[in-house]
């Protein structure tokens, strides 16, 4: 289901695309895109977080337009009708979408059911929608940009693997469309609880673990993880491709 802000009559921006752009670091990497110039198209399962969000984009930036589509990125009929209302070319395409599993259920059975869940709740959403909206990515100038996460690159069970799994798939894809002039990166950020993925696990006990293994000794905001993708969707970003941008206060040095 499609809901639609229209922008003032005859404005031309470009056009960004997110995924999981309801809540979170979703929400502020649109607002942050709106305010560097992006009409949106927020992708996401709950019609009412995305109706909030769009209201709250619209606040801060009135002359934004925003398209808000409800739908399940897993099922590939519902990418494939989600594709079909965002209309025209799409010059950011930014795969939020995703979350963490953590039920592992009883034996191989429990084991087989998590790493199948956390792989389509993060590859199937990325990589769907990627392949739905490839033939419309501009050319050249296009980005697609890939929230990814810390646990890909130090392990994590069936959530670090998944998104470790899309950082093989990214630099696959970016090897076949740098040619054309299109960019596709991955951004992994680290601690960053105030979002929908640490709600539940944010007692004094997890914060003080997790903080002790940030150098920089403190939460990362999602406004700070949006930055780094508004470096890779803006003109600056335009000779980066294939790489993997840590955001993580220190927590994980860069590896080569």
């Amino acid at each position: 289901m499609s809901a639609l802000e229209n922008s003032p009559a005859g404005s031309a921006r470009p056009q960004a695309v997110i995924s999981g752009g309801g809540s979170g670091i979703g929400l502020a990497s649109a607002l942050r895109l709106a305010r560097d110039g992006f009409d949106l198209v927020l992708l996401g399962r709950r019609e009412n977080v995305l109706a909030d969000a769009a209201s709250h984009i619209r606040a801060q930036t009135p002359a934004v337009r925003v398209q808000t589509i409800s739908a399940d990125l897993r099922d590939p009929a519902e990418v494939e009708r989600a594709a079909g209302e965002i209309a025209g070319s799409v010059d950011v395409l930014l795969n939020n979408a995703g979350g963490n599993v953590l039920d592992r259920g009883e034996g191989l059975d429990g084991i087989a059911a998590n790493f199948e869940a956390n792989f389509r709740l993060n590859v199937l959403t990325t990589v769907l929608m990627t392949e739905a909206l490839l033939p419309r990515i501009t050319r050249p100038g296009g980005r697609i940009i890939c929230i990814s996460s810390i646990a890909a690159l130090r392990g994590a069970n069936g959530y670090g693997a998944a998104k470790a799994a899309i950082h093989g798939w990214m630099m696959g894809l970016a090897a076949e469309i740098a040619p054309e002039g299109v960019t596709v990166n991955a951004v992994a950020p680290g601690y960053v609880p105030d979002t929908g993925f640490w709600d539940g696990r944010r007692s004094p006990e997890i914060v003080s673990s997790r903080l002790a293994q940030v150098p920089m000794n403190r939460a990362g905001t999602p406004e700070e993880v949006a930055g780094a993708v508004a470096y890779l969707a803006g003109p600056e970003g335009g000779w980066t491709t294939g790489q993997i941008l840590q955001v993580n206060g220190g927590a994980l040095f860069g590896r080569g």
